[in-house]
């Protein structure tokens, strides 16, 4: 058992330095996420190398769209969480303790390397629980895949420090997050966490300060964070923090869980969330979840045509050189890799 990363003493108790939690936890207690514990007066994290699910994942799954299309990328996730959301699809891991998962596999950051080569996959993601909350695996992980050459991807819910993001922001090269509403009471209301203000300022840290790779999400939920003025305060947050060309993906939420009481996202909520965004200046918004013609499909903002075209996490359409539209030369944010 090693000592965690980012924390200081406070009596008896440590003060974890991690996520705006900051929790401080007593003697054999552990902070909100469960995977970091007080034992004896040091802070340790209970999940390093502990896997709890692995696969090779086309990145559109992630959802990433705009970094090396076409790619897959060795998937790799663990137990526990820092948001406690009410529709949380991989509850069974994210609300894991350590201790009550035996399906928990060692997995080292050398050997995620070799398995990430032997699949033939030129990039990792963390992903499926939050990664934040297991960064001394991620940080030593990513900085063996870097020097290793391949890519990295944090899937996260973006509950993070200043602190914690410069520790591993070297090392990662997309940052895909959740922005799950645009005010603090629905924060507190949908996944219980304080405010979603650092969630906003570290994915605008990542860009600005790390040179990141960045992609939102939102999850569309009736009755929650489906009216106007949070689409509107969302996607006009994401052009002028992140930029026009920063991909913003409205997904369909199902009911599931705590809010298996609520409706499935309709159709025309979705495009009406497509449409704010575009009114609000993002050039590439697109539906997820759904199968509607040409929702996940890019589309270039100056000719309308077709530059990548999807079907599923399946691209079958591909016209897109050096990052531009190959039809008329405007450039669409996209990082290229084995396109295909």
């Amino acid at each position: 058992m090693r000592e965690a990363l980012l924390w200081e003493p406070d009596g008896e108790r440590v003060h974890c330095l991690l996520c705006p939690h900051d929790c401080r936890i007593a003697v054999g207690g552990r902070g909100i996420c469960g995977v970091r514990e007080n034992d004896a007066g040091m802070l340790r994290p209970l999940t390093y190398g502990l896997v709890s699910s692995v696969a090779v994942d086309p990145i559109e799954k992630k959802p990433v769209f705009h970094y090396r299309p076409g790619t897959e990328v060795l998937s790799v996730g663990s137990v526990g969480c820092s948001m406690r959301c009410g529709h949380c699809q991989n509850w069974n891991i994210s609300r894991a303790r350590p201790e009550s998962n035996d399906g928990l596999q060692y997995l080292g950051p050398d050997a995620l390397v070799a398995l990430a080569r032997e699949r033939s996959c030129p990039g990792v993601a963390f992903t499926y629980n939050e990664p934040v909350i297991w960064i001394e695996y991620v940080l030593d992980a990513a900085r063996a895949c870097k020097e290793a050459g391949l890519f990295t991807v944090m899937v996260t819910n973006g509950y993070i420090t200043p602190a914690g993001l410069d520790l591993i922001g070297p090392w990662i090269d997309v940052w895909r997050v959740d922005v799950k509403a645009f005010d603090d009471g629905t924060y507190r209301e949908l996944c219980r966490a304080r405010s979603v203000h650092p969630v906003l300022d570290m994915a605008e840290r990542a860009k600005s300060r790390w040179g990141m790779h960045v992609e939102v999400v939102t999850n569309i939920i009736p009755t929650i964070n489906d009216d106007d003025d949070t689409l509107r305060g969302i996607s006009s947050w994401i052009v002028s923090a992140l930029g026009p060309d920063t991909p913003w993906h409205v997904t369909r939420f199902f009911p599931y869980l705590d809010l298996a009481h609520l409706p499935p996202t309709p159709i025309p909520t979705l495009e009406r969330a497509r449409a704010i965004g575009v009114e609000q200046g993002l050039r590439f918004v697109y539906l997820g979840n759904v199968g509607v013609r040409g929702g996940e499909d890019t589309v270039c903002p100056a000719c309308g045509r077709v530059a990548v075209r999807r079907d599923g996490y399946r691209i079958d359409g591909w016209s897109v050189e050096r990052g531009a539209c190959a039809h008329c030369g405007t450039a669409l944010g996209i990082v290229e890799g084995k396109h295909p």
